[in-house]
């Protein structure tokens, strides 16, 4: 019986199966970018739920700037002094002037549901179905109400909210229009998406 040779070089044969073995492993490497690459998100993805700042300066009393952020809109609104007065006075028509769900920002549980007197910031998206109310700042008898406060008004099913987003009692929308987080970086420079906490 024939003994098998051994291989002349030995170390020739460990230094290519090493040597192998390196580059199927750098080959593993670059293939694996593209699919460890898709579990980043897009740039455009980050700048949809990143904080947006807003300069402020330019609204007037009673006007409202709409400003997209996460996909939304959020109205902005100036409230006219006249207006802050009646905010106040119309507490028996809405559902509960107290009402806030948990997940508010705390600076959000208060009378004025902001962090700036005479200022309303909240998501513009109706808690009903998800409709964008119109706004209606007058005070005045509207179609839809014949003592009407200001506020907002969603024309698909009848909700109505106050100047500050708080619900009407009888209405088929459940809750209060949602305050996002924002505050202010400056006198004027209102950042929405972050509670300015780091």
């Amino acid at each position: 019986m024939v003994q098998p040779s051994s291989p002349p070089n030995p170390g020739r044969r460990k230094f290519l199966t090493n040597f192998t073995g390196f580059l199927g492993a750098i080959g593993a490497f670059f293939v694996a970018i593209p699919f460890l690459s898709a579990f980043k998100p897009s740039a455009r993805a980050e700048a949809a739920g990143a904080p947006v700042q807003v300069d402020i300066s330019s609204i007037n009393p009673g006007e409202m700037m709409i400003v997209e952020w996460r996909g939304k809109p959020v109205f902005v609104v100036k409230l006219e002094s006249s207006a802050v007065k009646l905010i106040s006075q119309n507490l028996d028509r809405l559902a509960d002037p107290e009402m806030e769900s948990p997940a508010q920002p705390e600076y959000a549980k208060n009378e004025i549901r902001s962090r700036k007197e005479g200022l309303a910031i909240i998501t513009g998206v109706c808690t009903h179905l998800g409709c964008s109310p119109k706004y209606y700042p007058n005070a005045g008898s509207t179609d839809f109400d014949p003592d009407w406060q200001g506020g907002f008004f969603c024309p698909c099913h009848g909700s109505k909210f106050d100047l500050l987003g708080r619900v009407y009692a009888g209405v088929p929308a459940p809750t209060n229009m949602e305050v996002p987080p924002h505050y202010f970086a400056k006198d004027n420079i209102l950042i929405i998406g972050s509670d300015g906490v780091a």
